[in-house]
């Protein structure tokens, strides 16, 4: 299983975008720093991820998006929300991490 993290916006870069593209079925995506951005659900990547999400899990760092003053509450359903305790968690049960810049 690969761990693919994001961290930039999507209204910045099309790393997410491309990340979606070449990522395989039953990868896990960590969105980081502004890549959170595109966890809000009703927003313009919201139906992108959704569709993403059938085959990948989605996860957004907690610090990330109280940095950036979003309420989880607020974020596409099925994005998990973790501590860096699970980022570390979730990178060493992936077989490796592959970041979008």
């Amino acid at each position: 299983m690969l761990l693919h993290t994001v961290n930039k916006s999507p209204f910045e870069k099309n790393s997410l975008d491309t990340c979606l593209r070449l990522s395989a079925p039953g990868s896990c995506i960590l969105l980081i720093e502004d890549g959170v951005y595109a966890a809000l659900a009703g927003g313009a990547f919201a139906a992108q991820l959704q569709d993403g999400m059938r085959a990948r899990k989605l996860y957004a760092i907690d610090a990330d998006l109280q940095a950036r003053g979003l309420d989880p509450a607020g974020l596409i359903d099925g994005v998990e929300v973790i501590d860096y305790r699970g980022f570390v968690e979730l990178a060493t049960r992936c077989d490796q991490v592959q970041s979008w810049f």
